[in-house]
């Protein structure tokens, strides 16, 4: 039966494709790819070759009923990101809202997303937390920083290796300095790095050390303890 398949792919390790994700590729009719020369890199390591059409953030709204129309003439579509499980900060939610609203079927399969494995690792309670993905840059930053300071649960965050001083120096304005900060540079590759401290020694650290590749940020939850020392 024709549907949208949503597949996550590895997040930097190519080993952490899954045995599905694979066979799914393998039998989609198209798929579509935030960059296709990133996909094309992947499809070749997996041996697979199928026809790529390129469906990101800046042609999303003009690609969906097309797609749609597609699925709906009997096509098998298969959804990827560069990176990653798409919709999760990336484009994917207007053309899965799209084709469930005209009765299409969607399938999200299991796979690799940063964030998860950036909670586990933090050592920070996992039962409950807030994923904001990347912040507005400009219109909207401040009322989500306020937000964060709000915030009682786990928080979890991506940022650009140039903004992350900048953050980290919003956090210890908005939300104090008690909290413990994890930082995830570069989950599942070579050069990963996790450094779990309070935010101004991560602030030193990262002044005089530029970070490089993505990076996911996980604050603390606010505990009474946390909440007493910052009043």
């Amino acid at each position: 039966m024709s549907k949208l398949y949503v597949i996550p792919t590895p997040i930097g390790n190519l080993d952490d494709i899954t045995l599905r994700a694979i066979k799914v590729l393998q039998e989609c009719d198209l798929i579509l790819a935030e960059d296709t020369r990133t996909s094309s890199f992947l499809l070749k390591h997996l041996s697979i070759v199928k026809s790529l059409k390129s469906y990101h953030q800046h042609n999303e709204h003009q690609q969906v009923k097309e797609i749609v129309s597609e699925i709906q003439a009997g096509k098998t579509i298969g959804l990827i990101s560069d990176a990653g499980t798409p919709a999760i900060s990336d484009p994917g939610f207007l053309l899965v809202r799209e084709v469930i609203q005209q009765g299409g079927e969607v399938c999200c399969l299991p796979g690799a997303t940063a964030f998860v494995p950036a909670l586990v690792n933090s050592g920070f309670p996992c039962n409950e937390f807030s994923f904001f993905g990347f912040l507005p840059q400009k219109k909207g930053r401040q009322t989500k920083l306020k937000e964060l300071s709000l915030e009682t649960k786990t928080i979890i965050l991506y940022e650009s290796p140039f903004r992350l001083v900048k953050l980290l120096e919003e956090i210890k304005l908005h939300l104090g300095t008690s909290r413990k900060i994890c930082v995830c540079r570069e989950l599942t590759k070579h050069f990963e790095e996790v450094k779990r401290d309070n935010v101004d020694n991560l602030i030193e650290y990262y002044s005089n050390k530029p970070p490089k590749g993505e990076i996911v940020v996980v604050i603390e939850n606010l505990s009474e303890k946390n909440r007493l020392e910052n009043e």
